[in-house]
């Protein structure tokens, strides 16, 4: 199990960058998890799809950019329950709310968690 904040931050990378490929079918060119307090920040770079980006490209003509968005949240709304377990197995938190956005003209992603309690981390020193 791990004991350090950095530990914690990095098997959670490690946990969403699996659930990306398995669930979503692509995984992230980058991830890196921040705790800060109740609350656990994912930032994710490079998730889009080649097909996603081509879409995101064809502007506001086709709606492209909201479609992505709307396809992107319905899905991770789905997979909620998934997230939570990954969350609090390797946190030993609940999970109170899941927020996410994504920018299409970035590729990036962010995943907000907010949690029934403050993550108690040991010291890294």
């Amino acid at each position: 199990m791990p004991n350090t904040k950095g530990q914690i931050e990095a098997e959670i990378s490690e946990a969403i960058i699996k659930f990306e490929r398995e669930y979503m079918g692509r995984g992230p060119d980058e991830t890196k998890t921040y705790i800060i307090d109740d609350m656990i920040l994912v930032r994710l770079k490079g998730v889009l799809t080649p097909a996603e980006k081509h879409l995101a490209k064809a502007g506001e003509k086709t709606q492209g950019r909201s479609l992505i968005k709307q396809v992107r949240i319905e899905l991770l709304e789905k997979a909620k329950v998934l997230l939570d377990t990954i969350i609090h197995d390797i946190t030993g938190h609940n999970v109170k709310s899941l927020h996410t956005d994504i920018s299409t003209s970035t590729g990036e992603r962010i995943i907000i968690f907010t949690l029934d309690s403050v993550v108690e981390l040991p010291d890294e020193r």
